[in-house]
């Protein structure tokens, strides 16, 4: 789903979008002539690895989602909450896949792996 950056106006456009098992939904507000204000939820159920015994096991989300969208070159180095889309256009999909690829990079362990007490690493 995409959004021409140049309808954004100050009064907040609501959206939604059903990706997967997830629902990200919000607004978008331009706070100035260059950027706009995204402030979501995405909210869902989302398959994860246990990186423990590899098992699959699904985990609930429920997470706000505040950033900065630009369609011009940021000068912020250090800001990772800003996305720039040059071509004009806001891609809620690829902020959504975004932000799930992200959670899958961290590291999960299923209920049986998290309340385990045996050591983590095995000698033989």
């Amino acid at each position: 789903m995409k959004i021409v950056f140049d309808k954004i106006s100050s009064t907040p456009k609501h959206f939604e979008l059903h990706y997967d098992s997830v629902l990200f939904r919000g607004t978008l507000k331009k706070s100035s002539h260059h950027r706009v204000t995204l402030e979501s939820n995405l909210a869902g159920e989302k398959t994860m690895v246990c990186d423990r015994c590899g098992k699959n096991y699904s985990i609930s989300l429920d997470i706000p989602l505040v950033l900065t969208l630009s369609d011009t070159l940021l000068n912020e180095k250090d800001d990772l909450d800003s996305i720039e889309f040059l071509d004009g256009e806001i891609d809620l999909v690829y902020i959504v896949e975004s932000e799930l690829n992200a959670l899958e990079g961290e590291y999960h362990y299923c209920e049986v792996c998290q309340n385990s007490s045996e050591p983590l690493e095995i000698e033989f």
